[in-house]
């Protein structure tokens, strides 16, 4: 149970960061030599320069706001992993309130993100959204359910 609170921990902070990023603003050009994962949603959604320049404002005022929670997040894991590995359960029972406390934190920036960003869009274009996003979750569910067990 322990490691699947320290995945789910590390899943947040990693999918806060790479959502929604507007062309130039992701990291790398993806898998394939391809824009990276902003890119495709601001070629999909058809996104105006201006909307981008708006989400681009939105992630950067975001990642400010979440600059701290995410250094007490690393520092959290950090102790988690070192608790596991000395098989200290009583220091990650003791350090559950906190993961819990910053995963739900993570969970209402990325919910306010995502709110500012879909009051960017057109009616449109929110619909394209949510398809994508539901399409991204697919693929992120199947490769989860794909990949070999520790």
């Amino acid at each position: 149970m322990n490691k699947r609170i320290a995945a789910a921990a590390t899943v947040l902070v990693l999918s806060t960061t790479l959502a929604f990023a507007g062309p130039g603003h992701g990291r790398g050009h993806g898998r394939h030599g391809k824009g990276g994962f902003g890119a495709k949603f601001a070629q999909e959604l058809n996104l105006t320069e201006d909307q981008q320049r708006q989400i681009a404002e939105i992630r950067q005022n975001s990642r400010l706001q979440s600059k701290e929670l995410f250094q007490q997040s690393r520092e959290t894991m950090r102790e988690a992993r070192a608790a596991r590995k000395s098989d200290d359960t009583a220091r990650l029972d003791a350090l559950k309130p906190a993961l819990d406390a910053q995963r739900e934190q993570m969970k209402q920036l990325r919910e306010a993100e995502e709110r500012q960003i879909l009051s960017v869009l057109t009616p449109d274009q929110q619909v394209a959204y949510e398809k994508l996003k539901a399409e991204r979750k697919a693929n992120r569910e199947h490769r989860r359910d794909h990949k070999p067990r520790d």
